[in-house]
């Protein structure tokens, strides 16, 4: 696209995420929601009551007489891929929220169509942008770790059977995806970004507390490529007083916790060496995010802007979105088969995605 000044979003799904990624683009200058659009009529008409945002029932009469820059997919997992295939003929970026798709295939061939059509696709994973993730990630690319031994992520949600049958959709593998696609995708993406590509993986799952049909509870247990070992918990099966959601690295010269139910808190900064310009202020300014609804969705949609406007590569493009479901299929894989997978994700060489 050429050189935008302002970068007008479109959303498709008129859904609770919706209000969120509404409270996120409006803090900004220079974004804006143009439209959105929802199958059914009353989701779209509640949406427009609500926000005042011109809503459509017709995809294609709401990116014509829009003209977004970018569709905001916001539809229920299974329906993801789907709807950017459908929607992929009108030449526009994407934003997807998480995950990018539930199967690999699928979103092989999304990433070969949005590279012929030069079109860009940004994958949400907000936690990215997290300050204390970011500083975390800081010190692991400085070194400061030492040899790593261990990193874990703990996703302990409630949800209950209200929750789930409030909408049919949910709690179904063909589109929620269960409880390590859902709702442990965000932590799984931050967890190989922080640690980098992982080797193998062991995984059980179990259906523990909620009747759905797919699993709400998951452990997987990984080895990374760099010698250190990781942990990933997650369930919507937890009591109301033991809600979390953690990111811990141990290594041979440090220890870093962030914790709280947003992984918004910095509860451990321990290291042997001293680094003041990145120690001095860790606690004063990295130790709780900003008291703002949506703060971090904010902080990943500046990013999209910048790649836009100056075609840079996003943090979060279709290549990052990749490598979180490759890694949850290979979760899924071990489940099923009860050994350990061992996981061979090779980049395609993709002009608009791949890390260089």
């Amino acid at each position: 696209m050429d050189k935008a000044k302002h970068i007008r979003f479109a959303l498709v799904g008129c859904g609770a995420i919706a209000n969120k990624h509404v409270t996120a683009i409006g803090r900004l200058d220079d974004a804006s929601i143009c439209g959105a659009f929802d199958i059914d009529p009353k989701a779209a008409q509640a949406f427009y009551e609500k926000h005042g945002i011109s809503a459509y029932t017709d995809a294609q009469k709401m990116i014509e007489e829009t003209d977004p820059h970018v569709l905001n997919i916001l539809t229920p997992s299974g329906l993801h891929g789907d709807n950017i295939m459908e929607l992929i003929k009108f030449n526009r970026h994407f934003v997807v929220e998480k995950p990018f798709a539930l199967t690999l295939s699928q979103i092989d061939k999304i990433l070969e169509e949005c590279d012929k059509r030069r079109i860009k696709i940004f994958v949400i994973k907000q936690n990215r942008f997290n300050p204390p993730i970011v500083k975390l990630k800081e010190a692991l690319d400085k070194g400061r770790f030492g040899k790593l031994v261990m990193a874990t992520v703990r996703v302990r949600w409630r949800r209950d059977d209200k929750y789930y049958k409030e909408k049919p959709w949910r709690g179904t593998w063909a589109y929620d995806g269960g409880v390590l696609t859902n709702q442990a995708s965000h932590h799984i993406d931050m967890l190989i970004w922080l640690m980098g590509p992982v080797e193998s993986v062991m995984a059980k799952t179990a259906t523990a507390l909620a009747d759905i049909e797919a699993d709400d509870t998951g452990v997987a247990i990984l080895k990374f490529k760099n010698g250190a070992l990781g942990i990933v918990e997650a369930t919507t099966a937890a009591r109301p007083k033991d809600l979390e959601g953690s990111v811990s690295v141990l290594g041979q010269k440090g220890t870093v916790v962030v914790g709280g139910f947003f992984m918004n808190e910095l509860q451990t900064w321990e290291f042997e060496d001293r680094d003041e310009q990145m120690d001095s202020d860790i606690w004063e300014n990295y130790s709780k995010v900003p008291a703002v609804a949506a703060w971090n969705h904010s902080e990943f949609f500046k990013d999209v802007i910048q790649s836009l406007t100056y075609d840079k590569q996003g943090l979060v493009g279709g290549i990052e979105g990749r490598k979180s479901v490759e890694l949850i299929h290979a979760m899924y894989e071990s489940v099923e088969t009860q050994k350990e997978v061992f996981l061979s994700f090779i980049p395609k060489r993709c002009k608009l995605g791949v890390i260089k």
